[in-house]
């Protein structure tokens, strides 16, 4: 009989140190995404399931819980992503014209875990930006994304780029389904390549070739000129390869200190991604930190298909990568009703200093703040003192 305290597997609570260290990183990233211009949203935690999925492909669907309202009898989803329900904020509520910048940090909820030791609520943020279909708009993102892993004090950062629009440029002249395409976007994540060989059987012969290519590049900048040589000549494959460029350009120019690499078969993670996408690793975790790239359809669904790009990471997981930083320093004060005591805390507590009144019995108790300072009463004045 287990015992009733026991959580769900993958579900854990965040203790005080860890919870005050992904709080600090979390101030931290939605001040740098307020300095790029983002206004920050609050998507609700469930909503209808028909639109909360539309639009977001197999993977998603699979990953999100179900139950039935009780007040509707309609099925209501558990958001597993919040990308979609910015998208239709940005269509449906803001309705803006012109270019929009949006952040957003919540918790998201998984059926599975994503690893053996991922958790199935992982805390996302992300921002997005909208109505712009140049690359500047994607340049911005990276930009964003690589400054907030920064921020976080992530130095050993790795991006691999890629493009959707190279598996549907290859896939243009054969005759698939949605759970074969979601198949052999599988595989060439996973760079299965007998299973993509079996996946493609009957498939011109051109097209096999350019997948079973697909599976080996990846690697630095070498990796765009032997695209060019292996894969057909397809305007989706031509522009998407001219866009990587660019934006691999620009990243090692404005990042130095980020290695830039390319993986023109990871086309795994979201089926709403529709052209250029970015993944950031970091030392210490063979897992992503961070994923972005654009994806111009998403909206589509809500009655307003226009440009959008963003990226999103878990802050639980960027946490456990990020140095933590000192303990916050604070004054220790005793326990007692004298009023100039309480006035002096209060207005100690207005300066922005952190006062831990010790409850009287519990003088040698260990705190969660670093005390290296007491209130003490000097001649009927309260006064600080340091330890």
């Amino acid at each position: 009989m287990s015992s009733a305290w026991l959580l769900p597997e993958h579900i854990a609570d965040v203790l005080p140190a860890q919870a005050r260290h992904i709080e600090e990183l979390r101030r931290g990233l939605l001040d740098v995404a307020r300095g790029y211009g983002c206004e920050l949203v609050m998507p609700p935690l469930l909503e209808y399931i028909e639109s909360l999925l539309s639009g977001t492909g197999r993977e998603l669907d699979l990953q999100t819980f179900k139950l039935v309202d009780q007040l509707s009898g309609r099925t209501l989803g558990v958001r597993a992503d919040a990308t979609p329900q910015v998208a239709r904020i940005d269509a449906h509520l803001l309705n803006r014209e012109g270019v929009t910048r949006l952040c957003y940090c919540g918790s998201v909820l998984h059926t599975k875990p994503a690893g053996i030791q991922s958790t199935r609520e992982p805390l996302q943020f992300g921002a997005e930006i909208y109505g712009h279909a140049g690359l500047e708009a994607d340049i911005e993102v990276q930009d964003l994304a690589l400054d907030c892993l920064r921020s976080a004090g992530l130095r050993d950062v790795t991006l691999d780029l890629a493009d959707a629009r190279i598996v549907r440029g290859l896939l243009a002249g054969a005759t698939t389904d949605v759970t074969q395409r979601a198949d052999i976007r599988a595989a060439l994540a996973a760079k299965d390549a007998p299973e993509l060989a079996g996946l493609s059987r009957g498939f011109p012969e051109a097209i096999q070739r350019g997948l079973k290519a697909l599976v080996s590049l990846y690697g630095g900048n070498e990796i765009l000129a032997i695209a060019r040589r292996e894969l057909p000549d397809h305007p989706l494959v031509q522009a998407a390869l001219n866009d990587l460029e660019s934006l691999a350009r620009h990243a090692r120019l404005a990042h130095p200190e980020v290695r830039v690499g390319f993986d023109l078969a990871d086309v795994g993670g979201n089926a709403y991604y529709s052209s250029a996408r970015f993944v950031a690793y970091a030392a210490g975790s063979s897992d992503a930190v961070a994923r972005g790239g654009r994806y111009d359809e998403v909206g589509a669904v809500f009655g307003r298909n226009r440009p959008a790009v963003g990226f999103s990471l878990d802050l639980k997981s960027l946490a456990a990568l990020a140095p933590q930083q000192p303990r916050r320093a604070a004054i220790r004060a005793p326990w007692a009703e004298d009023s100039a005591l309480r006035t002096a805390v209060r207005q100690l507590r207005e300066q922005g200093e952190t006062v831990v009144c010790i409850l009287p019995g519990h003088e040698h108790e260990g705190q969660e703040f670093d005390c290296d300072r007491e209130l003490v009463s000097t001649m009927g004045t309260w006064t600080v003192r340091a330890l």
